[in-house]
């Protein structure tokens, strides 16, 4: 779990999410305009009623070493693992979500309210999840690897890259 910060004219926002670190999905997210630790917690607790982890990986901010947070852990029996300062390749995987939501999504679109951002993100997690196919996958989709399920319209490379050109994946 780590926080990426969405900063665009009118609007600041901190977004912090779980995803299970081999099959990339996207477990839970949330977005707050405080930087408390509620909204952490929350994300954590829903990323928990999909699965328990042995080991959790989040950055040193204050909600991930937060009293809170560390309960939530520490009751599941889940051991914690935390980046080391200056170590961005302690959480690659989460830091590479947090940039493919920013150039697919973040950068593509002006957020005037929260609500707005949250909808529009909601969008594309759901998107990222069950749809965006990632070659490290075998061409599947973060959903079909973390379920088992066998792929709804097996796709080639070649309709894949199709795919990514589609003007309708820019809007």
């Amino acid at each position: 779990m780590c926080r990426y910060y969405v900063y665009q004219d009118a609007l600041w926002v901190s977004l912090s999410g779980s995803h299970h670190g081999f099959s990339r999905y996207v477990l839970s997210w949330r977005l707050s305009t405080t930087l408390e630790t509620a909204f952490c917690t929350e994300a954590l607790q829903e990323a928990l009623e999909h699965a328990c982890p042995e080991i959790f990986n989040s950055d040193q901010g204050v909600q991930f070493t937060s009293q809170e947070f560390t309960y939530i852990l520490s009751h599941n029996g889940i051991k914690i693992s935390r980046d080391s300062r200056g170590r961005v390749y302690d959480n690659i995987f989460v830091e590479r979500l947090w940039r493919t939501v920013k150039y697919e999504e973040v950068y593509l679109h002006d957020y005037r309210t929260v609500s707005e951002a949250r909808s529009h993100l909601s969008t594309y997690f759901h998107f990222y999840n069950t749809e965006r196919l990632h070659e490290s996958l075998g061409y599947l989709t973060p959903y079909e690897v973390y379920y088992d399920k066998e792929p709804v319209i097996p796709i080639t490379r070649q309709a894949y890259v199709m795919h990514l050109k589609q003007p309708c994946f820019l809007s």
